[in-house]
Formats: structure tokens, sequence, C-alpha cells
């Protein structure tokens, strides 16, 4: 299922990744390439690398205190060769079913059909479509409350690529997704305007939202990422194998940047025991985190001393420093937002750095 049971979060302490679906490793290991990056502009000296920079005093705001940003002509782009799970590919859902009539679902007590329950789990009520979904898919499975890959996607446009944590060191003014390529095979039009664009569900993105987010001057906007078909398959999806093959689906994550590589099972190390502190991921909350302090200490900026100090994880996510960030996500995700009904998935930031 490739997600963290709500049952095991408290137990994870930092160390265990709460989903390890392949857009969300991607996206972790991206966000700890660049605290990596920061950090060795940060010994070296030197100005720049190929895609971020030091900013200057001048450019240094409350709102956007951060010390690096992505150089202006950078963009960034993601590859997927699956649609990504939850909203965006429920038509493909429906279409791999014998029949594609909606399961059955039982009468809602208190809510109709246009007024779900707070979330929808996996493939559940695959009829009604627009609504945060959560993993696993298979009913089958221990519950959790991680959102969809296509839900965490949509948010990105408003709060970049950017983790709470990296935030602290890079702006997120340059730091959102340009492009998401698709397999065409897996490009079903309406589902993605429907999951990602301005004139689907992130209609409820209203202007008073986006001017209060710009005039704050902290670098956060509505930045819609264009998706883009491809008709070259990846070698290992389940379209390229011989028809008289199966596909059998790997439980093991392959992490790879210019400055690490490492292999995950279970959101683990792999040869490690899930719950051992030894098999924690660089990508892991914890490992990120002690990178980010370690780096601010370094680093001796003011507004970012003390927050390896912080108590517990969740102080550190709730710095004042991280206060636009939070506004936003507020907006998106509140009752009145395009991503209402996203309960946070709690029980894992009460720990603390060594």
């Amino acid at each position: 299922m490739k997600c963290l049971p709500s049952s095991k979060l408290p137990l994870a302490h930092g160390n265990i990744l709460h989903d390890w679906h392949a857009e969300i490793v991607a996206i972790r290991a991206f966000n700890r390439y660049l605290v990596e990056e920061c950090a060795d502009l940060a010994a070296s000296g030197l100005r720049s690398s190929a895609f971020l920079r030091h900013r200057e005093e001048a450019e240094i705001t409350r709102a956007e205190h951060q010390p690096f940003t992505f150089k202006e002509s950078v963009q960034i782009h993601m590859y997927s060769s699956e649609a990504p799970c939850g909203d965006a590919s429920m038509e493909l859902v429906m279409d791999a079913q014998d029949d594609a009539t909606p399961w059955p679902v039982p009468p809602p007590s208190s809510q109709d059909l246009e007024h779900p329950p707070t979330g929808l789990r996996g493939r559940a009520n695959f009829s009604l479509l627009g609504h945060v979904r959560f993993k696993p898919s298979r009913t089958d499975a221990p519950p959790t409350l991680s959102k969809s890959c296509t839900d965490k996607l949509a948010l990105a446009q408003t709060t970049s690529l950017l983790s709470s944590v990296t935030s602290l060191l890079v702006s997120p003014r340059n730091a959102y997704l340009s492009t998401l390529v698709l397999p065409a095979s897996h490009h079903v039009p309406s589902a993605i305007t429907r999951a990602f664009g301005p004139s689907g569900r992130m209609a409820g993105i209203t202007p008073e939202m986006t001017s209060r987010w710009e005039t704050g001057g902290s670098g956060y906007r509505f930045q819609p990422f264009e998706v883009r078909p491809v008709n070259q398959e990846f070698a290992y999806s389940r379209r390229s194998v011989e028809p008289s093959q199966t596909p059998v689906p790997s439980n093991i994550s392959a992490v790879y940047t210019p400055k690490f590589q490492e292999t995950l099972i279970g959101g683990v190390l792999q040869g490690r025991k899930q719950y051992d502190p030894r098999g924690a991921s660089r990508i892991c909350r914890k490992s990120t985190w002690k990178a980010v302090a370690d780096l601010a200490a370094v680093l001796a900026v003011p507004a970012l001393l003390g927050i390896g100090r912080a108590l517990q994880y969740q102080d550190a996510k709730n710095l004042d420093l991280l206060d636009w960030r939070s506004a936003v996500k507020a907006d998106v995700k509140g009752q009145d937002g395009p991503l209402k009904g996203w309960p946070e998935n709690k029980g894992d930031d009460c720990f603390r750095l060594e």
C-alpha cells in the first residue's frame, strides 16, 4: 500500500516515511537535494549553483526571509509514468472495471452525495469526482490519512514544491512546478482539468485569496502547472510488458539525486526493521529537519537561529517564519477552499532531534 497506517504514526518518531508513492518520494528527495545544495553553497563560499543563488540583503524581508532562492531562469518539470492516484485517475479506474457501474455505496446518514464525508478513501465512491481522497485504494488495507498524490500535487500549486522546513531556507517564489508530463495513455483531459486546473476544483481559489497571498510579499501564489502528454511509455510500465507476461508491483523504492542514493522498503532503508531508528532515510522528516537545523546554525542568520532548539517537530512547523505558508494552506484546505475535506495526518510530530 506504500503508506504508513494511521495507527502506526506514533511509532514513527520522524524516522519512517508516511507515504512512499513515487511522486511523493521524488518530491521529498528533491527537497533534501535542495537542502544539501544550500549546504554546499554555504561551505564553498560560492554565490550560486546551477539552480540556486544566495539572496541579496536588500531582497530579505520579514515575509520572504529565506537566504536562498531558485535562479529566475530555472524551471521544474516532473514526469510520472502513471496518472497520479486520486481524482486525476478516477476515469481510468472506472474504465478498468469489467462493470463500470459505480460501486454500491450505503446511503449517507446525514449528508447527500453533494456533501460527502470528509475525504474519500482510495477508489471507493469512484462516481464522486473532484474530492480529496486518502490512500490506500485497497479496502482490506489498514486505513490512513495520507492524501492522494493528485491532492498533494494540487496543493503544491499554492505552497510550491518545498516542504515546510525546506522553505525556511529557500524562497518559494520560483519553486513551483512548471510541467507535469504523463503518458498519453494515462492522460484524461477532463480529469486533469478537474483535478488541477483553474477552471476545475481549483477555481475555489478566489481572487481575494490570491490577492492576500501576493500582497504579503512572501512569494506564495497560485501557480497552475501545465500537463503535457507524451506517446513514449516508461520501459517498465504495466503497458510495456508482453501480453503473455503479468506485471508484478515491487515493494522497493529507489531514491536517486546527484548527491545521494538510497533503496527503501516500507518507508525505511532496505535491510533495516521499520521501527529501527538506524533505518531512517535521508528524506524522512527527522533527517531533513536535522539537515536544515545544522545548516541554520552554520549560516547564523538571525531569523533562523533556534529552529534546531525547538522542543518538538511540531514547534518547528509552527514557527512564526512559516505563518504565510500556514495561511495559504488554511485558505486552500479550509471549508471554503478547493481542497476542503483535508484532515491533518497527525500522530508523528512530537519527536525531537537528538
